[in-house]
Parts: structure tokens; sequence; C-alpha cells
């Protein structure tokens, strides 16, 4: 193994974590049970990954191994056992959606690179791998998607895509650099636009224009 796919190997599985994490601890607000939970879990961490494999036309990852269950179901023991820390406030959620977020973007890039895409298509697989899970967690907790709200969320995993980008074009440059370069992105913009209350236009609509029933 590569020093470069050793890398992704290890950030992925430090991303399944967090999101899982994220996820369990969202079904564990909601009262879920235990295995409520992990399903809740488990598909905030493959759900973005699952995606991009297959509009890729590359085997799904966590089929080719039971190490992303595994670890999924690690993350439940350990949101079972320090519940107190990590259910309680919405900083604990934040702090772990932002890290799945930002490593999940990551490997979504390096894994269309790999898979001979562009760079443009690596950007926009970068932004599923690293919201779709997310996506599917909100739905199945009966929560409106984040994605779809004025959050800087898909913006921010964009911004570290290019950022990815752009760093690469560096002559000389190490190829993990670019790499941390866009979780750095996409962290930074997230915790700056919780904390400085960032957000997008809302898109408004005047009843008056909207058809008769």
């Amino acid at each position: 193994m590569t020093q470069v796919s050793l890398f992704i190997f290890i950030i992925e599985v430090l991303g399944t974590i967090a999101f899982a994490i994220s996820g369990i601890r969202l079904a564990a607000a909601k009262k879920f049970d235990w295995f409520g939970a992990y399903i809740v879990g488990l598909v905030t961490a493959i759900g973005g990954g699952t995606l991009r494999d297959l509009l890729l036309g590359i085997p799904v990852f966590w089929m080719q191994s039971p190490m992303y269950l595994a670890v999924t179901f690690l993350s439940l023991m350990t949101v079972i056992v320090f519940r107190k820390a990590l259910v309680k406030g919405m900083r604990t959620l934040f702090l772990f959606d932002a890290i799945g977020l930002a490593l999940f973007v990551v490997v979504g890039i390096e894994k269309s690179y790999a898979a001979g895409f562009p760079a443009w298509v690596a950007v926009v697989m970068g932004i599923i791998t690293g919201s779709f899970g997310g996506v599917t967690r909100d739905i199945l907790i009966n929560d409106e998607p984040l994605f779809f709200r004025k959050d800087i969320y898909a913006t921010a995993c964009l911004a570290g895509g290019l950022v990815y980008w752009l760093v690469q074009q560096l002559p000389g440059a190490n190829p993990i650099v670019p790499q941390i370069s866009c979780a750095a992105t996409v962290i930074g913009l997230r915790v700056l636009a919780v904390h400085y209350h960032w957000s997008l236009p809302i898109l408004k609509v005047d009843p008056k224009d909207l058809p008769e029933e």
C-alpha cells in the first residue's frame, strides 16, 4: 500500500467513525433503539460513498470488507458508553459532522481521480460523498435535510474541492498537501459559518405568484 493510498484508507475509516457517531447521536436524541441507531449511523457513514461508487461504476467500497459495518458498531458502543458526553448538546454533533464531511469530500475526490475522471467530476463526487449520507440520515430521522437549508454545507464541500484542485496545480506539491488543504477548508468554512451565522440567501416566492389549486 502506497503512502497516499494508506492515507486515504485512514481518513476513510476516520470519516466513517465521525459520520457514524453523528448519525447515532441524532438517533439517540430521537429515542431510537440500538438497532435503529445503528442503521442510522451506518447509512450516514456509507450513504455518500455508495452513491459515489455507483455513479463512478466501481465496486461499492463497503461491500469489499466488513470493516465498515464493524466500525459503525464500535461507534454505536462508543455512544452508548459515553452517551452523556456525546448525546447532549449540538456542539458534539457539529464537531463529528464537520470532520466526517471534510474527510469524505477528500475521499470522494481521490477515488474519482483514481477511477480516471476529470477534476470537475472529482469535485462533484466529493460533494456527493460528503453530503449524501447526511441527507439520508436526516430523512430517516424525519428532519429537514441540512443539505437543503441555507447553511453553508454543500458550499463548504465545493470550496474544499476547488482548493484541492488549486493546490494540486502547485509544482512539486506533496500529494497529501491538497488533501489536508481541502479538509481544512471544509471544516474551517463550517466553523466560521456557524460562528458568524453565514448563510446562503433563501429562495423567496410571493404567495400571490403561486398557481391556484
